[in-house]
């Protein structure tokens, strides 16, 4: 069955244009291609990431947390209760009169000591301050880096600047050096990302962010098997751009400088509307669904396959920008 599945997804009509085998793509002294098995590196590359992500969180968030003044809040722990835990865990933590009385009566003490102990347990299940800044410093870096990384090896490419270069002697275009980092660290962040859902916090857009990170693992996977890789660099690139922004916003808003927070945020939705609502669909979605008909009248599975992946994307980008659009309106009209 393995087998038989493994045949048909690499199955050629797939991802080839016409005329073109995986024979095609072995490397060559002037050709050098991106294989699908590179892909397993970046496993061990998203564990390496965490570790930079713990560390720098320790002994680089930490300390600028304390300089702008957030201070570690050390809540008050409940006494050991199996009974109240169990109920906590299982049934609800948010415990009616009736259910209260209840459970102070298998417990044999008060109803004021039961809605204590819950009051005190709901409080160890919300995120400090310190916590969501010290996540907010790990985006915030990489994004930046990412950003720095993907200005300096697009910057000299024709492709940056002239979007038909993308497609121009495709599928025979080699993968260069800072293609294949700039690609191994992308699916590397997200893979982390992934591995951390259970311990990272829970906001508002979180089943958003999970869609997320598996459409940009899948669609940058998808872009490196079919050597999509000029338009795939681009993709990151615009995608990264806005969001150091926002994270330094939240930076600020945690440690309370509202100023410098709100001229962030301006900052951010400026640039998240220029590149997700106006270049992302006007720019790279017009270089994947319209550019490509001009060099093939029959248009491979693989068009339709990464297509789908970054209409879901944009998708997603029209959710966020409603819901940025939201936040500028209160901030505007209501201060």
């Amino acid at each position: 069955i393995l087998k038989t599945l493994n045949s048909w997804f690499w199955w050629e009509n797939i991802w080839m244009p016409i005329n073109c085998t995986w024979a095609h793509f072995v490397d060559r002294d002037d050709l050098v291609f991106p294989k699908p098995q590179q892909l397993y590196a970046t496993i061990p590359y998203a564990f390496v990431l965490l570790i930079i992500r713990f560390s720098s969180e320790r002994y680089l968030a930490i300390p600028l947390a304390k300089a702008l003044g957030i201070k570690n809040v050390r809540r008050v722990k409940p006494q050991p209760n199996p009974v109240l835990e169990s109920y906590f865990q299982e049934c609800s933590k948010h415990p009616s009169q009736s259910e209260i009385q209840g459970l102070a009566k298998k417990c044999n003490c008060t109803v004021h000591l039961v809605e204590k102990w819950f009051r005190r347990r709901r409080n160890l299940e919300i995120p400090t301050v310190l916590q969501k800044f010290q996540e907010a410093f790990w985006r915030f870096s990489f994004y930046l880096a990412s950003s720095i990384a993907g200005l300096i090896f697009l910057h000299d490419k024709p492709w940056f600047y002239d979007i038909w270069q993308t497609w121009v002697g495709y599928p025979f275009q080699t993968l260069l050096p800072s293609q294949y980092w700039y690609y191994m660290m992308e699916i590397s962040f997200y893979w982390s990302l992934l591995f951390t859902l259970g311990i990272d916090i829970k906001r508002k857009d979180f089943k958003a962010h999970v869609v997320h990170h598996f459409a940009a693992i899948g669609l940058m996977s998808f872009s490196w098997c079919g050597n999509y890789v000029r338009l795939g660099t681009l993709v990151i690139f615009v995608h990264d751009t806005a969001d150091f922004w926002l994270e330094a916003a939240k930076m600020f808003n945690y440690a309370h400088w509202e100023k410098t927070c709100n001229a962030l945020f301006i900052i951010f939705s400026i640039a998240f509307f220029i590149t997700r609502i106006i270049l992302f669909p006007f720019w790279i979605l017009r270089a994947t669904v319209y550019l490509p008909t001009y060099y093939s009248t029959t248009p491979v599975i693989a068009y339709f396959l990464s297509n789908g992946l970054l209409l879901t994307l944009q998708g997603l980008h029209l959710y966020w920008g409603y819901l940025i659009f939201k936040i500028l309106k209160r901030f505007i009209f209501l201060k």
